[in-house]
């Protein structure tokens, strides 16, 4: 490589940083915001549908779920929301239900979900530990088992 390609390489490039400029992905943004009344969902509505990017607004209120499409980021879809409604907002923390391997374990089971979802444990396997039986419980399951010959036959 000789000194004229490092010069033309070193010319070629940005001389600042301004210019370079990071096109944002198409990507589904799913928050979960406390919906009250048609007022709130309004409210909601209207806080998204002049921002920059956005191609579609979705509200379930029953589910408090907020659905946002475009070309848009996640992080300044739900500061805008939470600005301008002044609600509480974190990202949808809910899956369907046959997503989740042990849906009732302590981890993943939410009484407060919509119904069909659990809390998303998928990426955290220790989120969500399966109830684990005590050894006074598997001294006690064992000594009623069918694999064990020495097993209590009251049954």
């Amino acid at each position: 490589m000789g000194i004229v390609d490092v010069v033309s390489e070193y010319c070629s490039l940005p001389r600042t940083r301004r210019h370079i400029k990071k096109r944002k992905q198409f990507q589904t943004v799913e928050m979960k915001v406390r919906i009250d009344c048609e007022g709130c969902e309004r409210k909601v509505k209207k806080a998204l549908d002049d921002m920059k990017g956005v191609s579609s607004v979705e509200v379930l209120a029953k589910q408090n779920k907020v659905t946002v499409t475009g070309y848009v980021d996640a992080a300044k879809v739900m500061r805008r929301v939470a600005y301008k409604t002044g609600k509480r907002v974190e990202p949808w923390p809910y899956v369907p239900y046959e997503m989740v391997a042990h849906p009732y374990a302590p981890g993943a089971y939410d009484k407060r979900a919509p119904a069909g979802y659990v809390r998303n444990v998928i990426g955290d396997p220790s989120a969500a530990p399966l109830a684990r039986a005590s050894s006074t419980e598997t001294r006690y399951t064992a000594a009623f088992s069918d694999e064990n010959p020495n097993a209590c036959s009251v049954m």
